[in-house]
C-alpha cells in the first residue's frame, strides 16, 4: 500500500512542523484538522445543575478552559468569589493561568505534577476537610472525581465545559491513507460524523493508551502507536512505520 495522504486530528503546528522531514522524504500530503473543540458552558446551562458555588471552600481545575468558564459563570451570575477560596490545579501551568483572574498567592493556590493522583498528595491531611468543587468537562465522572471518591473527600462535580464535535463533512475521510488520532474524543468525533464508517484498508495511528483503547472498543485497528520507548511521538512512529514498510 502506497501512502500519500495523511489526516492529523490536530491544528497545524504554529512553529516547527515535526512532520516536515517525512513530507520531504516520502512525498506526503499531510492535512491538519481539529476533530473537536471544547467550549465554556453558559451561565444559563450551568444553573440547570443547581450547584451553589459559594457553598464550597476550594475549586479543583484540570484545564485553563475550565478556569475561564468558572470565572465567566461567576461574572454573569454576579457571584463574587471570596479571597479565602483555595484553588487546586493538576499542574503548575494551569495554576499560573489563575493570574488572569486573581492575585496569585501561594498560600491559597496549590498544584500537582500533571497527574490527577498528584492532587491527592497536594491535598494531604492539611486540606482534606475542604469542600471541593471539581470543574469537569462534559461529565461529572472523571479520573479526578474517582480519586476523590476513593479518598473519601467532600466534593461536588460541576460540568463547566462541553465538547463540540467538528463538522468533518468538508473532509472526505476515505481520501486519506492514514488517520491520526490524539484522543478518544477524536475517535468519537469521526464516528459521530460517519456512523457507518468502515476502516477497510485505511490505517489508523494513535497517541496514548486511552486513544488506542477507544479505537479497539469500536472494532477498529491501530497500526501505528505512540508513545513508546522507540517512538515518543507520532512523527517518530510514522517514520519507523515508513522505514519498515517501504
Amino acid at each position: 500500500m502506497k501512502i500519500k495522504n495523511i489526516l492529523i486530528s490536530q491544528p497545524e503546528p504554529s512553529n516547527t512542523n515535526p512532520y516536515s522531514d517525512l513530507i520531504k522524504k516520502y512525498g506526503l500530503k499531510i492535512d491538519f484538522y481539529r476533530f473537536f473543540n471544547v467550549s465554556p458552558l453558559s451561565s444559563k446551562d450551568f444553573r440547570l445543575q443547581k450547584i451553589a458555588l459559594l457553598d464550597h471552600t476550594a475549586v479543583v481545575f484540570t484545564s485553563k478552559m475550565n478556569i475561564d468558564s468558572f470565572f465567566s459563570i461567576c461574572e454573569h451570575s454576579r457571584i463574587v468569589v471570596p479571597e479565602i477560596m483555595k484553588y487546586f490545579c493538576t499542574s503548575e501551568s494551569v495554576a499560573l493561568y489563575l493570574q488572569k483572574y486573581i492575585v496569585y498567592r501561594k498560600r491559597k493556590i496549590f498544584y500537582g505534577n500533571g497527574r490527577p493522583d498528584s492532587l491527592i498528595s497536594v491535598i494531604g491531611t492539611k486540606h482534606k476537610n475542604e469542600k471541593f468543587l471539581i470543574a469537569t468537562t462534559d461529565t461529572p465522572k472523571s479520573a479526578v472525581t474517582k480519586l476523590f471518591i476513593k479518598n473519601k473527600l467532600n466534593f461536588t462535580p460541576a460540568v463547566l465545559c462541553k465538547t463540540v464535535y467538528s463538522d468533518l463533512s468538508m473532509k472526505n475521510i476515505h481520501d486519506y491513507d492514514i488517520l491520526v488520532f490524539y484522543s478518544p474524543t477524536d475517535v468519537k468525533s469521526l464516528l459521530n460524523n460517519y456512523p457507518d464508517y468502515k476502516q477497510t484498508n485505511q490505517l489508523i495511528a494513535t497517541f496514548g493508551n486511552m486513544t488506542a483503547k477507544e479505537v479497539k472498543a469500536n472494532n477498529l485497528k491501530s497500526s501505528i502507536v505512540a508513545p513508546s520507548p522507540e517512538a515518543p511521538s507520532i512523527a517518530k512512529a510514522l517514520s519507523i512505520y515508513f522505514e519498515n514498510n517501504r
